[in-house]
């Protein structure tokens, strides 16, 4: 899968340079205050200031139509301009991550329960007469979806989420909502029947939320929320538990319904490249590939996807910047099956959030969420093998002297590290987003000069099985 010419790589210098360009043009977007429909420059003024040619400008300007950051507009006054972005790329990226790192739906559902509680609280306290009626309106629709066979209860989560007014919340939310469906549709079609008293049952637990949250009463909301989330997951366990069932009308239960959204894959295929990109995508997910498994070579997956030379390569950058799959040049080559790696979620991520203009607070909110949730696991946990090498391994890293270590070690990330024994990849994942989206943002929390004691503290907690004593100091490290 050779390259045509300098700006259309697949994988090599010119590639890679093209996404350096487009991170500094991100970043002045951001410095900017993303200053929606402004002309940037012009095609040949940003070629100058960057030192690139169009090839490399055009690849870059690609990637920034995928981040939905600027796009180029053509004719008389046009230029790289400034877009407003939607949720959609930053969860796709975060979704096709996990999916690919082969996160199973128990993780989901443990992030869920974790999680989604704090959306009663927020909008019990947040919400006002716009967000009752929006909610309202919402939960009156379940029973009635705009088309036959449609499931939308999963809006009523989505619409929680934007009341609390953090976007961070909302982009999280909004991911496992989508994955935890996609993991049930991927595992059969379900009987229209069993849609509908699914459908019922939810829209019983949504109005108890919902009355909740109206009166105010963030307790019961988030108590309300946990029962909602524990059916729920009861339920989804069942509908994955046996794939062959459910597969047509055999058991009386009319027509086979999917409950999963159109698949996410890379943005939804808004153009030829992330269409061809997606089904490439689902074709990975759905075969289970491992890393190294060879899709192809270009003239097997021009043919098997019915697409151009040019659309192809096209849609492998999109595959190699979400680390989903590579080009490999020689015998044996073609497109290859990548070992995921969190980056492009995490840019992705960062991206909206700073259009959003998530704070500091918005961060914490999330954070304390999830850290304090694991932390009161972990002791329950502390004599498994596994979970115990761990947390040993960390006790030392923490005992190691500083800063006259001979060889200090300035990557030790204790958050993340503290939530490994927790072998649940979609919360890693949260937690390197919210870590580096903290160190930018000066969120307090693992920084000052007594972070190293708090940690140890917290951990001598965990180590002595003292789950409250865990939360108690994890919370007051975060909020410190």
């Amino acid at each position: 899968m050779d390259a045509t010419d300098a700006g259309a790589g697949t994988g090599g210098a010119p590639d890679k340079l093209a996404s350096r360009v487009a991170r500094r043009i991100e970043a002045e977007v951001i410095a900017q205050g993303w200053p929606v429909g402004r002309v940037l420059d012009s095609e040949p003024v940003l070629r100058e200031r960057y030192g690139v040619s169009r090839g490399v400008l055009r690849e870059a300007a690609r990637l920034l139509e995928h981040h939905q950051v600027a796009r180029m507009r053509r004719g008389p006054g046009g230029g790289l301009v400034v877009c407003a972005p939607d949720a959609a790329p930053t969860v796709a990226a975060v979704v096709v991550y996990i999916e690919h790192v082969g996160a199973g739906l128990r993780d989901v559902l443990h992030a869920r329960r974790l999680i989604e509680p704090v959306l009663g609280r927020l909008a019990a306290e947040r919400i006002d007469e716009d967000g009752i009626a929006r909610l309202r309106a919402t939960h009156a629709a379940e029973l009635s979806p705009a088309r036959p066979g449609e499931w939308s209860g999963g809006l009523f989560h989505s619409v929680l989420s934007e009341v609390t007014g953090n976007p961070v919340l909302q982009v999280f939310a909004d991911v496992l909502e989508q994955l935890a469906y996609r993991y049930v549709a991927l595992a059969r079609p379900m009987p229209a029947d069993e849609v509908r008293r699914f459908t019922k049952d939810s829209h019983v637990r949504h109005a108890a939320v919902l009355d909740a949250v109206v009166a105010g009463d963030a307790p019961l909301a988030q108590v309300e929320l946990i029962r909602h989330l524990d059916e729920v997951a009861e339920w989804f366990r069942g509908a994955t538990a046996d794939h062959g069932a459910g597969t047509g009308d055999a058991d009386g239960g009319g027509p086979a319904v999917r409950l999963a959204p159109e698949p996410v894959g890379l943005a939804a295929g808004r153009t030829l490249a992330e269409g061809v990109a997606t089904r490439v995508y689902e074709d990975i997910v759905r075969g289970g590939l491992r890393p190294g498994t060879v899709l192809g070579s270009e003239a097997e997956l021009m043919e098997r996807y019915d697409t151009s030379r040019a659309v192809l390569r096209a849609a492998v950058r999109l595959l190699e910047h979400h680390a989903v799959a590579t080009s490999r040049r020689g015998p044996g080559g073609g497109l290859v099956v990548t070992r995921q790696e969190p980056r492009a979620a995490i840019d992705a991520t960062a991206l909206y959030l700073a259009y959003r203009r998530a704070t500091a607070a918005d961060l914490r909110v999330v954070r304390e969420a999830i850290e304090v949730g694991l932390v009161a696991q972990l002791p329950a946990r502390r004599a498994e093998p596994d979970v115990a090498a761990r947390l040993a391994a960390l006790r030392d890293r923490l005992d190691r002297p500083r800063p006259d270590d001979p060889d200090p070690d300035p990557d030790l990330d204790f958050h993340a590290v503290l939530a490994e024994p927790a072998g649940n990849p979609v919360l890693a994942l949260f937690l390197r987003i919210i870590t580096e989206l903290s160190s930018r943002t000066g969120t307090p929390g693992g920084c000052g000069d007594d972070a190293g004691a708090r940690h140890r503290e917290i951990l001598d907690a965990v180590l002595d099985g003292d789950a409250g004593l865990a939360q108690y100091r994890m919370r007051r490290h975060l909020s410190s």
